[in-house]
């Protein structure tokens, strides 16, 4: 009868009191991986070096809204235009340059090089008094548009940003633990583990112009899987790259059995 008991005793699960004095079984217990440190890495789309576009289209909104005159176009719709071709050529030369700058790439030296080029020719034009003549040859240059294409167009391209960055950027993502990198997934509950020990972590050279400038310190990164079958992951365009490197290194250096003692 005893032993019985014994055995009846042993296949219940223990209780353990909780801090203020109620039962508390193991099952109520957190799950150890809950409390292992994590960072997760998000792959943005390059739509996000377009914010330059997206305000520069807002403040000119704003100041033909506030400094342009009335025009009566056909139907009797009343339109406010800036009287000056500045404002759209400022738009004009934001949106082409953005576009310059998300399509080519130049890394490392070569995005200096360029910038200092550019510049480079600019200075010597004007002091050759060459601007002025480059500025005749097309004489009719005359760029205008009304408030309600600038903001539109502003618009429209916000919450395209927004729901890129908050949304699609963020069905697939990499979560780094100690000893453990995995690839996950929101559609499908798709997820694919890789051991962190002996994995190459780098990051690519720079271009200024993308990362530095209009990524306000972003980067492109790229895993390199250990062991008989190696597998390289590339993570681009990753926001604050440089203290994403920094706590995945630490993390990869912790050995999961560090976490137990």
């Amino acid at each position: 009868m005893a032993e019985d008991n014994l055995l009846r005793n042993e296949q219940q699960p223990r209780e353990m009191p909780d801090l203020d004095g109620s039962p508390q079984t193991a099952d109520d217990l957190p799950s150890p991986d809950d409390s292992l440190p994590e960072v997760i890495i998000y792959s943005h789309s390059g739509l996000i070096y377009w914010w330059p576009v997206c305000v520069t289209g807002f403040v000119c909104g704003l100041i033909t809204y506030a400094a342009g005159r009335p025009f009566t176009a056909e139907g009797g719709e009343t339109l406010y235009v800036y009287p000056g071709t500045g404002l759209g050529l400022t738009y004009i030369t934001v949106f082409l340059l953005t576009l310059l700058i998300t399509s080519a790439r130049l890394r490392g030296i070569y995005s200096v090089v360029a910038l200092l080029t550019v510049g480079l020719i600019t200075v010597t034009l004007a002091w050759a008094g060459l601007l002025d003549d480059l500025a005749r040859i097309i004489p009719q240059l005359s760029v205008h548009m009304n408030a309600g294409f600038y903001m539109a167009t502003s618009i429209s391209l916000a919450v395209i940003l927004l729901a890129t960055f908050f949304y699609f950027d963020r069905l697939t993502y990499r979560r780094v633990r100690p000893g453990q990198l995995t690839e996950e997934k929101w559609i499908g509950d798709g997820a694919e583990s890789f051991d962190a020990r002996g994995m190459l972590f780098e990051k690519h050279g720079e271009d200024f112009m993308r990362h530095k400038i209009l990524g306000f310190g972003s980067g492109d990164l790229r895993l390199t899987t250990a062991g008989a079958k190696k597998r390289t992951i590339s993570i681009p365009d990753v926001l604050f790259v440089d203290k994403t490197v920094s706590d995945v290194q630490r993390l990869i250096a912790i050995e999961p059995t560090d976490l137990l003692n």
